[in-house]
């Protein structure tokens, strides 16, 4: 079974690092790419994915108030902030509107895919009790 991504971020780069780290895993299936917060939202909405990698400084609503948003209409999707700002404050900011984990940009390669089956692995674990 494949877990479903969304990436929302603004940034070109980023969003083809992930698909390319993605098509790497046939386990791990990108259902769709979001350059805004507001359109990170619908597309949680429309798609259902697993999982949303969620960029903080994007135009429009940023990803935190996108986090809340989603997390309070599904409360099963997993949200992944993947930032630049690697500061306490923003690690705060993530978990107060309900992210389940936090990924710097600088350690992506290394720590995208350990973390993705990371908070599958907890919620199936919850789902389970």
């Amino acid at each position: 079974m494949s877990t479903t991504i969304l990436t929302a971020d603004d940034d070109q780069r980023f969003q083809a690092i992930v698909r390319h780290c993605l098509e790497e895993n046939p386990d791990l299936s990108l259902v769709g790419q979001a350059t805004d917060g507001e359109q990170a939202v619908r597309l949680a909405r429309e798609l259902q994915p697993d999982v949303v990698l969620m960029d903080i400084s994007m135009p429009g609503m940023n990803g935190l108030e996108a986090t809340r948003q989603i997390k309070s209409r599904q409360p099963r999707t997993k949200v992944v902030i993947v930032t630049l700002h690697d500061e306490e404050a923003y690690r705060m900011a993530a978990t107060e509107n309900g992210a389940d984990s936090f990924l710097c940009k600088k350690t992506l390669l290394t720590t995208l895919l350990p973390t993705i089956r990371q908070v599958m692995a907890e919620g199936q674990a919850r789902q389970a009790s």
